[in-house]
């Protein structure tokens, strides 16, 4: 395939942008090579611009579960825009979209902001506020955002408290994040035993972001249970897998309620919106009706509710979808299977609704250092010739993959066909 447009637009981007790329994930440096150049989107594929066509397993990293350009939803984008682009007041929309998703969750109320990592720094904040606490507890490998207490790495000898992994991240702010192992009872009763009091547990019950890797059930069971015990707010990490995974998240499957639930860019079909939210009781903590303060000029942006109303309920009248879309991942895996197995490579596969993920990795990988183990050289081989095959993967070991309802069975059997002649280069 020809890139020579996206090398040179990426030399460009690199004069005016930081490593010149928007998020640190674009950028291919996992892989190897220039990052592709978007000039559309149409269905399932993705569209560079040199023209090339590419079978998309990344749909905007999750949000995208009709596909790109979807008409119902552009259609109500566009009443939306002309009306205006933001007033900065109250909107019907808000509402609108709040009962939709109050409906399917267990919470009373909610907020909107403008990201994922806005809803759980603010999720996060309301829980130290509601709670009276500092420390908060959450896991390798899992990612909330990259708001300075959630930047935190594993601190070294017996510790359990964490340190920065990133410059600009004070010191006395990591010292109230605790670090626990995904999967691990007996890491996450450590920290309650060298701590004061912890405000809350933040997980992601489905991680998308170590490679999908889905938290047991016993495991959220036995978190809700420490929660309880200890009068600490537990918090599920929906950004990636509310509504994605299953119409209700990673409900329909742990069967275990949070106190407090953030979602993210999936709730506003790929506009930049998040949300947070919870009881009556905890929300009422937050300004103007109490102390915790939170706030954001563009939260609840009208084109960003117009999409995400149009998205949901879509989704709410045609439940039977995640279905479908779950079987269409199972093919997917299994094909890579399959191909792996007959050129004996070993290769991990999972999926949970329409989100799947791979490793490179001859064991289970249940945590963050089980996936660590996996072959990132081979990854990066597999995902070179992929995309040079017009097959587009998430360019990180670390991320999961989506299936789209435009996603077809016939565009699985390709990327299938094409892993065929991959693995045998591998």
């Amino acid at each position: 395939m020809n890139i020579d447009k996206s090398v040179e637009a990426f030399n460009e981007a690199f004069k005016v942008i930081p490593g010149g790329v928007d998020s640190p994930v674009r950028s291919f440096s996992g892989v190897g090579g220039n990052p592709l150049f978007i000039d559309r989107g149409e269905g399932g594929y993705l569209i560079d611009i040199n023209e090339n066509r590419y079978i998309d397993y990344v749909q905007s990293w999750g949000p995208l579960i009709f596909g790109h350009c979807d008409k119902n939803i552009e259609e109500a984008v566009s009443l939306a825009i002309k009306k205006g682009l933001s007033f900065g007041a109250p909107t019907l929309l808000e509402t609108e979209l709040a009962k939709e998703i109050v409906d399917i969750f267990p919470i009373d109320k909610l907020r909107f902001v403008s990201s994922g990592t806005e809803a759980v720094m603010s999720a996060i904040r309301l829980a130290r506020g509601y709670t009276n606490r500092d420390d908060i507890l959450k896991f390798e490998g899992c990612y909330h955002g990259h708001s300075d207490s959630l930047l935190i790495q594993a601190g070294s000898g017996a510790t359990t408290f964490g340190s920065p992994n990133s410059p600009g991240v004070p010191s006395d702010f990591a010292k109230h994040t605790l670090l626990a192992k995904y999967n691990d009872i007996e890491s996450v009763k450590k920290c309650f035993d060298e701590s004061k009091g912890i405000a809350c547990i933040i997980i992601e019950p489905i991680a998308g972001n170590m490679g999908l890797v889905p938290a047991t059930n016993e495991f959220l069971k036995e978190l809700r249970e420490l929660c309880d015990k200890n009068n600490t707010l537990l918090i599920f990490d929906e950004v990636m897998s509310g509504f994605r995974a299953s119409l209700t998240g990673s409900l329909e499957f742990n069967k275990i309620e949070p106190d407090i639930i953030t979602f993210g860019k999936v709730i506003g079909a790929g506009m930049p919106v998040g949300a947070f939210g919870a009881k009556a009781e905890i929300m009422a903590h937050l300004s103007p009706e109490g102390s915790v303060y939170q706030a954001g000029t563009l939260s609840g942006n009208p084109i960003a509710m117009s999409a995400g109303i149009a998205s949901i309920k879509k989704l709410k009248v045609n439940r039977e979808l995640y279905s479908s879309l779950e079987l269409k991942g199972k093919r997917l895996i299994d094909g890579l299977k399959k191909v792996a197995n007959e050129t004996n490579i070993p290769l991990q596969t999972d999926i949970r609704g329409s989100m799947f993920g791979f490793f490179f990795n001859e064991n289970p990988v249940s945590n963050f250092d089980d996936a660590k183990n996996s072959n990132l050289d081979r990854f990066a081989k597999f995902h070179r010739e992929m995309i040079n095959r017009g097959v587009y993967f998430a360019c990180s070991q670390f991320e999961a993959g989506f299936i789209s309802t435009v996603t077809t069975e016939s565009m699985i059997d390709e990327t299938i066909e094409k892993a065929r002649e991959v693995f045998k280069l591998l």
